[in-house]
């Protein structure tokens, strides 16, 4: 599908990072971009999966662990010395576990902050001294309505995006004399093997939430992978010369704020 977009060339040249690459909301991303224009590092845990979309895009697989600074290190310094200086950053790394707040426990908050907010922050500190001294780069920070409005069997998952936005507006500020940018995008239910976990996580009360969460968008409907990832190429293009510190709701009208 990812074909379709190759009349628009928005990212040649540039070289592209993007974390938790290798399905869902990521590997979508690496794909658009690839269509746009810009070489690829599609960076995942699941390194085998990365080198897959890496392959199909003409681009490049690496293996990245968001919770250890230093594998997001090591995997930042292998792409730039096979594709080029990082331009743009697209922090999408993420997981949850569905389950009402008092059925959890701190082992359980730990790992889901570590991954949604301290790995956008593990990343982003890789690349952002590189983007700095050449006076320009883009991050897109994935972020989640959940983080705006809460959503129910993800407390901990809500508090990290919460961070992740809080955390994008800082960097838009600190960035903004280098000539970074950062931005974040707000997803609401999308199609990904992910929201997919929740009935199989909570049964018959998971499937209720995600039908919920459908409910409560306008449009009512789940969102595509394909539908976020038009707007994180819109926010690693040039046609985004003049929005930053922004949390772009990509989520059917769910929260308009």
């Amino acid at each position: 599908m990812w074909r379709l977009y190759s009349a628009r060339v928005r990212l040649a040249g540039k070289t592209a990072l993007v974390t938790g690459g290798a399905s869902g909301i990521g590997a979508a991303c690496c794909r658009r971009l690839a269509a746009e224009g810009a070489r690829v590092a599609v960076c995942d845990v699941n390194v085998d999966g990365a080198r897959e979309v890496g392959a199909e895009i003409d681009g490049d697989g690496f293996a990245m662990d968001v919770t250890d600074l230093q594998s997001v290190r090591e995997a930042t310094s292998a792409a730039e010395s096979a594709l080029g200086p990082i331009d743009l950053l697209v922090n999408n790394a993420g997981t949850d576990q569905f389950g009402f707040f008092k059925d959890t426990d701190e082992e359980l908050w730990q790992r889901i902050v570590d991954i949604n907010l301290f790995g956008v922050m593990r990343a982003t500190h890789a690349v952002l001294s590189g983007m700095t001294e050449r006076g320009s780069g883009r991050i897109v920070n994935i972020a989640s309505e959940a983080g705006r409005v809460g959503s129910n069997g993800s407390a901990a998952y809500s508090a990290a995006k919460g961070g992740v936005i809080a955390f994008t507006k800082t960097i838009a500020r600190e960035g903004a004399r280098y000539g970074v940018l950062c931005n974040a995008i707000a997803p609401g239910p999308i199609d990904t093997p992910l929201l997919r976990r929740a009935p199989a996580e909570m049964g018959d009360l998971g499937q209720r939430v995600v039908d919920v969460m459908v409910g409560s968008t306008v449009l009512r409907r789940l969102g595509s992978p394909d539908e976020v990832a038009a707007v994180v190429a819109f926010l690693c293009s040039e046609d985004s010369s003049y929005v930053t510190g922004q949390a772009l709701g990509v989520s059917g009208g769910l929260a308009m704020i």
